[in-house]
Parts: structure tokens; sequence; C-alpha cells
């Protein structure tokens, strides 16, 4: 606003007037689309102003965060738009009117286009504010830190179950099946060597005995 005096100079003039008698109207600022609730980076943002008077400019201005009003634009019901520094066109804005809708857009919405959006209009030495649309980023709210749950030590605790443990059935039934072989082939083991050695002194024997007929004969 430090870049238009002269507006500085109505207003300062029109709020002096403000509280006197006459008709009083109703202004409405709101965003062009309804499901927007908080604008995004970079978005282009539309904002409409429902005017009492079709026939009445309005002004757009913006309240920060810190509590300081920015005049935007004064679009006239010619209309002719005149922006801040006195210019026609605006970088960052544009506006328009259509019927008694007077429109607000802001190009790429930044941070330093937050605040809340009014629309104001003057009528017979009145000035008539309509509420303020806020224009905020969504807050972004950081989860807070949990604790992580005990683990266990899978080696210690835990068996693994890739692991395979045997079946104390079948280890019975193996070594059973040892000692049967055991007490089967041992002692047949011991009677074939008894029946070899038996052959072999019979064999030793019978070729004693025929040497001694042989020897007789003679």
């Amino acid at each position: 606003m430090a870049g238009s005096p002269a507006l500085l100079l109505l207003l300062a003039l029109e709020l002096c007037e403000y509280g006197q008698s006459g008709q009083r109207y109703t202004m409405t600022a709101r965003f062009r689309d309804s499901s927007i609730t908080h604008p995004q980076v970079g978005q282009r943002l539309e904002l409409e102003c429902l005017a009492a008077k079709e026939d009445s400019g309005v002004f757009w201005v913006r309240l920060d965060k810190g509590g300081t009003l920015h005049f935007i634009v004064f679009i006239s019901s010619l209309p002719r738009t005149t922006f801040e520094g006195n210019e026609r066109t605006s970088t960052r804005f544009e506006a328009m009117k259509d019927s008694r809708f007077y429109r607000l857009v802001v190009k790429s919405f930044t941070p330093q286009d937050e605040g809340n959006y009014f629309c104001l209009m003057n009528s017979n030495q009145m000035l008539y504010f309509s509420p303020g649309q806020p224009a905020f980023f969504p807050v972004i709210t950081t989860a807070a830190p949990t604790t992580p749950a005990p683990t266990t030590q899978r080696g210690i605790t835990e068996k693994d179950p890739c692991l395979k443990t045997p079946d104390p059935e079948t280890s019975k039934e193996k070594e059973l099946n040892f000692f049967c072989d055991i007490f089967i082939w041992v002692p047949l083991a011991g009677v074939c060597l008894l029946l070899l050695i038996a052959l072999a002194v019979t064999i030793v024997l019978c070729q004693q005995t025929r040497r001694r007929r042989c020897r007789c004969k003679r």
C-alpha cells in the first residue's frame, strides 16, 4: 500500500465516514472452486467477490500473518483494473469483472501470497467489507517418535524354523535295528567261522589218512 498514497488517502477518508446512516450492503469473498480448502504451491488460485451493487467498483486486499494490509487491485465497474503502483497489469495477479462478480486470480500461489483475502466496496461515502477468505497452506504435523518394540535374539530364545530336529521315535527305531543286526549277524559270523575251521581240520585229517594208507600198501 506504500506505493499507492492516493489510495491510502481515499481509504482514510472513507474510514472516517464509516458508520454514518444509510443503506447497508453485504459483500462475500470466497474461492471460486468450492472444493478448495487449502491452496498448493504453484497453484492457480481463483477468488471471487459477490458485490452488492453491479455499478460499484471493488477493492481486493490481503491481510498477512503479521496483521499488515496489502492492496492488490481495484476493479472499476467499466471494468478497468488498477494494481499496486498504479499499474494496469500485474505479473502475479489477474483481475476481471463479470456482472456482480469481481474476480481475483493468483497466477502461482507462493508463501508470500498466504493470508486472509477481503473485498471491499465504496458506496455513498461508506466502506463495506466482506468476511475474510483464508488462504493458507495446509499445516504439516509430524508424528511423535514411537518406542521400538523389544527384539528377541533368534539364535538364543527362538529356534530357527528352517532347522529340522530329528524325530525321537525314528532315532529309537534305528538304534533297535542296529542292536538287532549285531545280535543276528555276529553269532552267524561266528558259526560260519567255526564251520570253516572244522572243514579245514577235516581236510587236513583226510589227507593225513590217505598218506598213511599209501605207505601201508607199499
